[in-house]
């Protein structure tokens, strides 16, 4: 359990408070071309089951930024521009009613330009987010520092966050991402020393759902652990529903926020009697859905398998072909392996039902 978080200014994210204590909010981002409003919209509909709450799309080109206009109408949550190089896409997107933009200001023109979408921000009461990526720093900074370091990344991120203080806009959010775990943990435990901005986490291009998984875990998880964090990604090569289901899953596993099922198991031994590692992955196949938090065990073992199981909600403790089934601490039947997956799920969905978690 987090048991101080960074003191942070709150911004709102169109209906989403990011910041000031509100609770770490979980984003993604559309693989879909913008352009196509229908696979777009039915992507953001998976992401929102999944339980994104936040969603942000690219906008390479004018068609992008207005396709947004039916996007942002049918979306059930805050959408984001990605805006880079031309700050007319900024303006165009904002037309289109989105609650945020994503920029790097020193891309996106003179000061002109980006005093032009300060201003257009401000009357839409919009925030922008600062997004420093380490594979695109600026080459002043790059030739200073020899390669892109965290010290580069913050004082990236300083110079921008100065340029939007310099026109009187404060309603910003900051990223400073990287490949690198090390790398972005450091860069944002120092940024998070200088200003109070919400920060929005995550290690970029962290890989395959595999790889990019454990890394995200780890950069996120230390992150967190320290406070620091307001809002996050995980950026995955693959489905972006799987950042969502990992990015609730980093922030239940610190006890942040709650939702779905906890599911418990053993790793399995020379003792398991039953096929557990079937068991368990049907078994959080069908319950993967459920909203409400509901603790669910499926254990082989006789050592720690009872005890595990009398502590969740709903759970199995394996013994030779077949287990007891406990819920709420008490044994409530013998259930035979080939019976043990419809049972439990079940009775998972039996207890959500009737409120009973």
């Amino acid at each position: 359990m987090v048991e101080v978080q960074r003191k942070s200014r709150r911004i709102q994210v169109g209906a989403v408070a990011v910041g000031g204590g509100a609770p770490v909010s979980v984003q993604s981002m559309c693989s879909t071309d913008t352009r196509d409003v229908i696979a777009t919209l039915a992507q953001i509909q998976r992401l929102v089951e999944a339980g994104c709450e936040i969603v942000r799309c690219a906008v390479p080109d004018q068609a992008a930024a207005e396709a947004l206009l039916a996007i942002r109408q049918a979306c059930p949550i805050p959408l984001i521009a990605d805006i880079h190089f031309d700050h007319k896409l900024a303006l165009a997107s904002l037309s289109a009613g989105v609650d945020g933009l994503r920029i790097n200001p020193g891309n996106i023109g003179d000061h002109g330009k980006v005093r032009e979408v300060v201003a257009a921000c401000r009357e839409r009461q919009v925030p922008i987010r600062i997004g420093v990526n380490a594979g695109s720093l600026e080459k002043e900074l790059l030739h200073k520092y020899g390669h892109p370091t965290a010290e580069a990344m913050v004082e990236s991120a300083l110079g921008h966050i100065r340029l939007l203080e310099e026109f009187n806009f404060d309603q910003i959010k900051v990223s400073l991402k990287a490949s690198d775990v090390r790398r972005t943990v450091t860069a944002y435990r120092l940024l998070a020393q200088q200003v109070d901005y919400p920060l929005h986490i995550g290690v970029t291009e962290a890989g395959t759902t595999w790889a990019g998984t454990i890394k995200s875990a780890v950069g996120l998880g230390a992150l967190l652990i320290d406070g620091i964090g307001d809002t996050l990604r995980v950026s995955l090569t693959g489905d972006p529903v799987e950042e969502v289901r990992v990015g609730w899953e980093i922030l239940k596993s610190l006890g942040l926020r709650e939702r779905g099922p906890e599911f418990i198991s053993c790793p399995t031994c020379g003792r398991c009697q039953i096929d557990l590692i079937s068991v368990a992955e049907e078994v959080e196949r069908q319950l993967h859905d459920l909203p409400k938090k509901i603790t669910v065990a499926v254990m082989g073992c006789v050592v720690n398998g009872p005890g595990e199981a009398r502590e969740a909600d709903i759970g199995i403790a394996g013994g030779r072909g077949e287990g007891l089934l406990f819920r709420k601490g008490e044994i409530v039947g013998k259930v035979p392996q080939d019976k043990m997956v419809e049972t439990l799920v079940a009775a998972a969905r039996k207890m959500v039902e009737d409120g009973d978690v």
